[in-house]
């Protein structure tokens, strides 16, 4: 829709998608330095007012200049993302300090989660709204989970180490600098790859948006049940089957075309269900020391 809205190439299409992954690290990054001074709320604060302001702009895109109101607004939404992880995750590993990594992945349920429901509205309703419309979809949960947070009393840290230049030292462990390394990865295989679903699969024969749907809906139920599987393989072992069964799945989906693409991506979405949420617990299992910081 934006190439046809907005007269904008693949190229600058894919400038536009990388916004979302400037915003979401930067996000992440100043979050996990200031979660012990400032707190899960004010960051949750900053999330709000992120993707207020990243989904308006969006929508009013054709009035703050086009392409470059798309980059502005597109890096919005992706630090508001990054500031949701930089508040959340460390506040329910301190939650729960004896399941962590399976509540991180319950929490994450609902990153896929949301995609399903996205991607269902965009099928059913998405000629009748139009872009525009769609885009406002979002601001409907965007003010619910204001409503349900703010007000709340947040828990204060227990767990983690809360001492900044402590998690700083904690940062040149080798463990962390591998783990750190493997998210580069891993993340760039879920999130990279469900930015082009359209572009890369929609001329192999499935509907992309069914493709994006079964992607996610898979990883939405693979996280809600994590915990039975990772307290028999425990994190490392989560990691180590996930990446074989991901690695299988882009060799499907490289080699499939038609009805063969959905099952491509079934495998390819339960390899990369765990991955996320379960590098994120590794962290603060593994690396305790290093705290929210090391988490985000």
């Amino acid at each position: 829709d934006l190439n046809t809205e907005f007269n904008v190439t693949d190229s600058q299409l894919g400038w536009i998608n990388s916004m979302a992954f400037l915003g979401f690290p930067v996000a992440m990054i100043f979050g996990g330095l200031l979660y012990n001074s400032v707190g899960p709320r004010k960051l949750m604060w900053v999330a709000f007012i992120g993707h207020m302001l990243g989904l308006l702009m969006t929508i009013f895109a054709a009035n703050l200049g086009g392409f470059w109101g798309l980059i502005i607004s597109t890096f919005f939404i992706g630090f508001a993302n990054g500031a949701v992880e930089a508040a959340c995750n460390p506040m329910i590993a301190d939650m729960y300090p004896e399941n962590k990594t399976t509540m991180l992945n319950k929490f994450h349920v609902w990153f896929p989660g949301g995609i399903v429901i996205g991607a269902l509205v965009t099928k059913l309703f998405g000629e009748s709204l139009g872009w525009q419309g769609l885009l406002f979809v979002m601001i409907i949960p965007t003010l619910i989970y204001a409503f349900l947070i703010f007000g709340q009393k947040f828990p204060k840290s227990q767990d983690l180490e809360s001492n900044t230049g402590e998690n700083i030292k904690g940062l040149f462990n080798p463990l962390f600098l591998f783990i750190a390394l493997c998210m580069t990865v891993t993340a760039t295989s879920e999130l990279g790859t469900q930015q082009w679903v359209e572009k890369i699969l929609g001329n192999q024969g499935a509907n992309p948006m069914i493709i994006l749907a079964l992607w996610a809906g898979i990883m939405a139920v693979g996280r809600f049940f994590a915990g039975p599987i990772i307290h028999k393989l425990n994190p490392v072992g989560v990691l180590f089957g996930s990446a074989i069964i991901s690695t299988l799945g882009i060799f499907l989906l490289i080699n499939s075309s038609g009805t063969m693409t959905y099952l491509a991506t079934a495998v390819f979405a339960i390899g990369l269900t765990y991955f996320w949420p379960t590098m994120i617990g590794f962290a603060g299992e593994y690396l305790p020391r290093t705290g929210a910081l090391g988490m985000s």
